[in-house]
């Protein structure tokens, strides 16, 4: 691996062609409120990682963090599958016309498909449970007092994110609503719920009871 420019919070950034041009793609093919999400679910995930003492490529991890919420782009919404698949195919792609490894590129796009279910990453490999950990800490703010102050307010110096809350929530549900039959057990249901006026969301339990089995 190539040498590394030390950015926010002490945290080393890989200054490798891979992690160049997976910031290009990302930055030319995203809206600014994805590409700093995307930055600082990287930055958050790798702090994590360091409070947990975990051992993680940071190139893994700085591409599913970049690649994560791709398939929320315009031109995946009519794909039928969920945006988090999209965004891990798109991924997979990129690190196989890089030559990466399979064992990296499964990483990646595991960390990418799983990053919005819950309960589950956090028992897998590093740069798995990284990506998510830096999803929840920059959506949702699980864990936000395991960072410090200071290094939160160069993170957030660097990837401003003004009116986050509600542009976040605008651009999933730009992303989902075309393909809402997705969303059926997973978080973007709430998402769907609350911003798209007439959503049903789906019933597990009335999927069971409707089914063709007889008993």
């Amino acid at each position: 691996m190539a040498t590394e420019t030390v950015l926010p919070a002490g945290i080393p950034v890989p200054d490798t062609e891979l992690a160049r041009e997976a910031t290009e793609l990302v930055r030319d093919s995203t809206s600014e409120l994805i590409y700093h999400h995307s930055r600082r679910v990287y930055f958050f995930g790798s702090l994590q990682g360091r409070n947990r003492d975990l051992s993680f490529d940071p190139e893994l991890l700085y591409i599913g963090a970049m690649f994560h919420d791709l398939g929320l782009n315009e031109e995946f919404r009519g794909s039928g599958r969920r945006f988090e698949v999209d965004s891990a195919d798109e991924a997979r792609r990129f690190l196989r016309a890089h030559g990466v490894p399979e064992d990296g590129v499964r990483r990646v796009w595991t960390a990418i498909a799983l990053h919005t279910t819950p309960g589950i990453p956090a028992f897998m490999e590093p740069e798995v449970a990284l990506v998510t950990a830096g999803v929840e800490y920059d959506v949702l703010g699980i864990g936000y007092a395991d960072v410090p102050d200071v290094d939160r307010q160069e993170i957030v110096g660097l990837h401003p994110r003004p009116d986050f809350k509600r542009r976040i929530l605008a651009a999933f549900t730009d992303g989902v609503s075309p393909r809402p039959e997705t969303t059926f057990g997973n978080v973007k249901a709430d998402v769907l719920a609350h911003c798209v006026p007439g959503f049903r969301r789906g019933d597990f339990v009335r999927t069971i009871l409707d089914s063709p089995w007889p008993e």
